[in-house]
């Protein structure tokens, strides 16, 4: 009938409303501090876009240490975070070749979230006009400093031409622009075979497409002389979750000055 609330309920409501000063206060005051705090890290951490080379490569160190520890934080997950995105557009800090692989999760094995990576996946990580054209616009656009083309032990691309095996179709076209790697390996180091073997050609066919895609696409020659641009390789072991980082071309001034093209390149 009045105003005031009877039982239990009501009494704690009273007393929050007319009682002495007690720890409600503080607790509200608490979690003021905290929602500060977290909106100020928010800030920062969208401020804080690695902007050169460098930095973005220790970003991605710096999360796949954290993946393999199983420590991810998994950032920039929310729905603020995609709500962020669409209203102002894409910021990644890398891209990311890699094989189309459902083992090779790529913003997970980073830990990094919406609009951080830039990613383009194709079985093989092979490197042709396509994967050169939209690593163009992400440089041009987007403005992002580093590229990495991403290789993962046992892939099932390289194993298949390792192992000799006869697809059709645009499947056998796909992995002949594997082969020249492949045969590169087994020219050079004949005593391997097995898993020795698969190993040294993954990364093999890491510097191929690396090649392929400085032979294709003058403009990331020329992002590359200008110094806007890294491109390194490295290969991701699937069940260790660790990347090995292989760092840039070890011909790289050669194949920025003179663009070769290696064999079945598409042009």
């Amino acid at each position: 009938m009045g105003a005031r609330s009877r039982g239990p309920r009501g009494q704690r409501a009273e007393r929050d409303q007319t009682g002495p000063v007690g720890p409600a206060p503080i607790v509200k005051h608490r979690a003021v501090i905290s929602l500060a705090l977290l909106f100020a890290t928010g800030c920062l951490r969208s401020e804080a876009i690695p902007r050169t080379p460098q930095q973005a490569e220790q970003a991605l160190r710096e999360g796949n240490d954290r993946f393999a520890r199983d420590h991810a934080r998994h950032p920039h997950a929310s729905a603020d975070r995609r709500h962020e995105t669409a209203r102002d557009g894409q910021h990644p800090f890398a891209a990311i070749v890699a094989c189309s692989d459902s083992r090779v999760p790529v913003e997970l094995l980073f830990d990094q979230g919406i609009g951080d990576l830039f990613v383009i996946r194709v079985a093989g990580n092979v490197c042709g006009v396509d994967e050169a054209g939209s690593i163009e616009y992400a440089v041009e656009h987007l403005h992002l400093p580093l590229v990495v083309v991403l290789g993962h032990e046992h892939c099932g691309a390289v194993k298949a031409v390792v192992d000799g095996s006869h697809e059709h179709g645009s499947l056998e076209k796909l992995i002949t622009r594997i082969r020249p790697a492949v045969d590169a390996v087994r020219r050079e180091r004949s005593e391997l075979s097995g898993e020795a073997l698969l190993h040294a050609a993954v990364e093999r066919n890491v510097w191929h497409s690396l090649e392929e895609l400085l032979a294709v696409s003058a403009d990331i020659r020329r992002f590359m002389t200008e110094d806007r641009l890294q491109v390194v390789g490295a290969v991701y072991d699937i069940d260790s979750a660790r990347v090995t980082w292989l760092g840039p071309h070890p011909r790289q001034a050669e194949l920025l000055r003179t663009g070769a093209a290696p064999a079945n390149c598409d042009k």
